[in-house]
Parts: structure tokens; C-alpha cells; sequence
């Protein structure tokens, strides 16, 4: 079996070298995938929490500041913003749960956190 260099390559090296671009092009649709859902996640963000957390995410101080929440706080950001907390009103029936998963992805990417 050939390479397209035409160099010499035993059917492992083949089959290695499909597995590899097969990876490439999954993480790039990921990459594109994980994207779009944090342009959704920006736009939930700024129809619902600019006002009160900031904007970009840099509040004042008056609020919690999202950029603190780790990955494995995500139950913790739901039962918060579902139920409210403190001075800050419940989303149960405004926000549905893709707009959650939008916003937790964009809260997510700003925090240098990886996406969970």
C-alpha cells in the first residue's frame, strides 16, 4: 500500500493515518458545534443577565460573578437560576433547557473552562 507521496506504508500506518483524519474533521465539527452553541449561549446572556451580571460577563461587583463557576458547578448554576437566589428572580418558565445548555456553554468558554 502507498501514501499519496508515494512512499511505502504497511496497512497499520494506513488505517493510522484514516484514524487521524477522521479525528481532525470530528474535532473540527465539534469545534464549529461548540461555537454556535456559545453565540447562542452570548445572545441568552444578553437578553437575560447583562443587566444585572455584567457586561461580557464583568459585573461590578453587585452580583455573583458567573466567571467563578467551575465545570462540575453546573447543578449548582441550574438550581440558581431555575429557582432564583438572593436578590435575583427564578427563570423556571422563562428559560428553557437548550437556553440553559446555551448559556452554561458561554459561560463556559469565558471562564477558560472547558466545555462540560
Amino acid at each position: 500500500m502507498r501514501l499519496r507521496l508515494g512512499f511505502p506504508c504497511s496497512p497499520f500506518v494506513a488505517r493510522i493515518s484514516l484514524t487521524a483524519a477522521t479525528l481532525v474533521a470530528l474535532v473540527a465539527t465539534a469545534t464549529a458545534q461548540d461555537q454556535k452553541l456559545i453565540e447562542a449561549g452570548e445572545q441568552v446572556y444578553n437578553n437575560y443577565c447583562e443587566t444585572c451580571h455584567g457586561l461580557k460577563l464583568r459585573n461590578s461587583g453587585q452580583s455573583f460573578d458567573l466567571r467563578r463557576l467551575k465545570p462540575e458547578e453546573r447543578e449548582r448554576f441550574n438550581r440558581s437560576v431555575m429557582n432564583g437566589k438572593g436578590q435575583m428572580p427564578p427563570w423556571k418558565g422563562v428559560l428553557k433547557d437548550e437556553e440553559m445548555d446555551q448559556l452554561w456553554a458561554y459561560i463556559q468558554a469565558n471562564t477558560g473552562n472547558a466545555l462540560q
